[in-house]
């Protein structure tokens, strides 16, 4: 009996329908938890390189300098540099063309920024969707495979003269497969959004509070009128 009611035996003997249900399912746990693994490294990333690119912010480098350098790593730097760099980009291309208005400049590089930080966001978002998909979905998915089952499970049944719970058992143990392996790819998926959601969140508050910081120190560069471009704060 043990082994006639084995995962492997159910699995084997269920029906089409169910045995279809299960593989979608098992797909979609699997290919959350391949997303999960890539979105905890390329949240772990951003941290990093926006930490790094902080302690050389507040170092004491002149903007020139920084900006220099975050134009040679513009494929291997962090969002934050990245934000940095088209703000004191579209800021130097209004003071080339002469453009002297203080308002101007600051708010040309404001919105340079703002851009830069949505497009930065929308990267860091990929696979949330999917995931909150799989974690939401998955439970009807595999509900939906065990009232199958149930319903081929006492079609079956119906031809029997005698019916006791040893016919009965293993039919019902296939179809609740399918719910276990619907919140097997539910609940994680579930905890991670979450989770990635939170840190997500983290981040774009850092990241907009840096374009806060830097346009206050344009700002103050634009108030004391220098004559070339802000080389400091």
């Amino acid at each position: 009996m043990n082994q006639d009611l084995s995962i492997l035996h159910l699995v084997v003997n269920a029906s089409f329908i169910v045995q279809l249900v299960m593989l979608l399912l098992l797909v979609g746990s699997i290919t959350s938890w391949a997303a999960i693994f890539r979105k905890l490294r390329a949240l772990k990333n951003i941290k990093t390189q926006n930490e790094e690119f902080e302690r050389d912010f507040w170092s004491g480098t002149s903007l020139n300098d920084l900006y220099a350098s975050a134009a040679q790593n513009a494929k291997q730097g962090g969002p934050m540099e990245r934000i940095f760099a088209s703000g004191m980009r579209e800021y130097q291309k209004l003071r080339e063309r002469r453009i002297s208005d203080a308002a101007t400049l600051l708010d040309g590089a404001r919105r340079a920024m703002r851009a830069s930080f949505q497009r930065e966001m929308d990267a860091a978002e990929t696979n949330l969707s999917f995931l909150a998909s799989v974690g939401s979905v998955s439970p009807y998915v595999g509900l939906f495979g065990t009232v199958w089952g149930i319903m081929h499970a006492f079609t079956g049944l119906g031809a029997l003269q005698q019916v006791t719970l040893a016919t009965v058992a293993p039919g019902i143990a296939e179809a609740l497969v399918a719910t276990a392996l619907g919140l097997f790819a539910a609940i994680p998926a579930v905890v991670a959004y979450n989770r990635f959601a939170r840190d997500i969140d983290r981040i774009a508050i850092k990241q907009e509070t840096f374009i806060e910081e830097f346009s206050n120190i344009l700002q103050r560069n634009l108030g004391v009128q220098q004559p070339a471009s802000a080389t400091g704060y």
